[in-house]
């Protein structure tokens, strides 16, 4: 039964979702029910092997003693599979306006349904081979929604995404050879070279070189441009990419990979930590300095993903229970936050026709749920309370404190130095679009209005989240300490 549960939410959205590209549909409305079948049917059971499977590997398909692709449901999984079950049907939903104004909408559902799956079996993997062929899997299935629109611009980006996963799928390929020939490749809490006798540089250079390959899909410094040029992706996409499919996956790899193959005990305190602690570092204040810089909306947005990615590798870095802690709590928050937050600039993009910020003032008179829905956003990834985002900010900051090292304390530092820089740039906009300056002639309503009710529901119910979260935290913190403290 454990085995069922496990492959049917794996395995039905990719064959099915695929499946039905080569259906005639004749209406969009058709294509919509079909696909909200699937994609409703798969978070059901999704959610059904989260609550009831017993944590029993399943081993679907087997080339050596030690070379098998099996799944598992861990504690780990039931947090990464519950967002990505959960967030999907939001993101569903939005697609179904947004689109309407898209072509190539086949290929698009078709791979947006697929990459559920994919994502699924990332969550699901029981060992190091098996997420890495999800993994790579997830490249596939998402490079055609990046290239959607397949203008000179967005086949570019296609290519860009390509080339960057490829290189980091190389160096993570390197870490997963070195835990199958050292027989840790199986995830167990705690990681499995506490007692390893080997050359400690040769771990640590190859610990690295794993952690910036799967880092590479969580935007990490200097491989994260990628993201960037991805922002030209139909805005149901970027909203996915920047909030659970990719970047979120390349952030849960690196868990994995830290707490559940290598283990903190062999790598706490060693120059493999405070490298890819610095790395992190780096990337946090970069991605919010560069957000600041940017002036295309959606950009924005998307180097803020890049700093907020790295304070979840920041947190696992710091190598403690706590830093586990923040580190899932960080991912879950920053899903929220930000798949609502470009929900809101596609809304601006499709219904204002306005990509700068420049453009933004006063679309907070025409599209006030829009923008009531960004200020919460901006409260959030700022880390205002009683919004969720301070919650995750304070206990990352908490983890980095007690830790005590000197790299731990700069990374502190570092936090509250981007967090300076996100007010700056998230309230830019705000402020530009309830505050015109005076005298500016304002959108007409027939130029600027709000999005209909399948782009602005979701909207709600994220900002409400995010407040929930923030005011009632310890139900979260309660499942995270359950599901993964060491």
């Amino acid at each position: 039964m454990n085995g069922l549960l496990l492959c049917l939410p794996v395995f039905l959205p990719i064959v099915a979702g695929l499946a039905a590209y080569f259906l005639p549909f004749r209406t969009d409305r058709a294509r919509h029910t079909l696909y909200a079948v699937i994609i409703g049917l798969t978070t059901v059971l999704a959610w059904a092997a989260i609550l009831q499977c017993d944590g029993s590997a399943f081993t679907f398909l087997r080339f050596t003693d030690t070379l098998h692709f099996t799944l598992r449901m861990d504690g780990a999984a039931k947090l990464f599979a519950g967002l990505s079950a959960s967030l999907w049907p939001f993101t569903m939903v939005y697609a179904w306006d947004y689109m309407k104004h898209e072509g190539h909408k086949p290929m698009f559902w078709a791979f947006f349904t697929a990459s559920f799956g994919v994502t699924l079996g990332i969550a699901f993997a029981a060992n190091m081979m098996t997420m890495y062929l999800f993994y790579e899997l997830l490249t596939l299935a998402t490079i055609p929604l990046v290239m959607h629109a397949m203008t000179k611009q967005a086949i570019h980006a296609g290519v860009k995404y390509a080339a960057y996963s490829i290189a980091g799928a190389a160096l993570a390929f390197i870490g997963m050879v070195f835990l199958i020939v050292n027989d840790a490749q199986e995830f167990v809490p705690g990681g499995h070279l506490a007692n390893y006798s080997g050359s400690m540089t040769l771990l640590l250079a190859v610990f690295v070189l794993a952690f910036v390959g799967c880092g590479v899909k969580a935007a990490i410094w200097p491989m994260h441009s990628w993201l960037i040029s991805a922002a030209v992706a139909p805005t149901p996409v970027t909203a996915l990419l920047h909030a659970v499919a990719v970047v979120k996956a390349g952030a849960f790899a690196c868990i994995r990979l830290v707490y559940y193959s290598f283990g903190t005990e062999i790598l706490h305190e060693t120059w493999g930590q405070y490298t890819v602690m610095a790395l992190a570092m780096i990337t946090l204040v970069f991605g919010s300095a560069m957000a600041l810089k940017q002036r295309h909306f959606k950009r924005r947005l998307a180097y803020s993903t890049v700093s907020n990615l790295s304070y979840i590798l920041f947190a696992a870095a710091i190598m403690t229970a706590e830093g586990l802690l923040a580190a899932f709590l960080h991912l879950i928050v920053h899903s929220v936050v930000k798949i609502m937050a470009f929900f809101c600039a596609g809304s601006v993009l499709h219904y204002a026709h306005r990509e700068y910020v420049s453009e933004l003032e006063g679309l907070g008179r025409r599209m006030p749920l829009t923008f009531a829905c960004f200020t919460a956003g901006a409260c959030a990834l700022t880390g205002i309370p009683p919004f969720n985002g301070f919650v995750s900010k304070w206990y990352i900051g908490l983890a980095a404190v007690g830790e005590g090292s000197v790299a731990s304390c700069l990374g502190f530092a570092a936090i509250l130095i981007s967090a300076l820089l996100t007010a700056i740039y998230m309230f830019q906009v705000v402020i530009k679009a309830w505050f015109p300056t005076e005298g500016i002639r304002l959108p007409s309503e027939q130029d600027a209005h709000e999005a209909g009710g399948f782009m602005t529901v979701p909207m709600l119910i994220l900002a409400a989240l995010c407040l929930l979260m923030g005011l009632f935290p310890d139900v979260l913190l309660h499942a995270i300490r359950e599901a993964v403290i060491l």
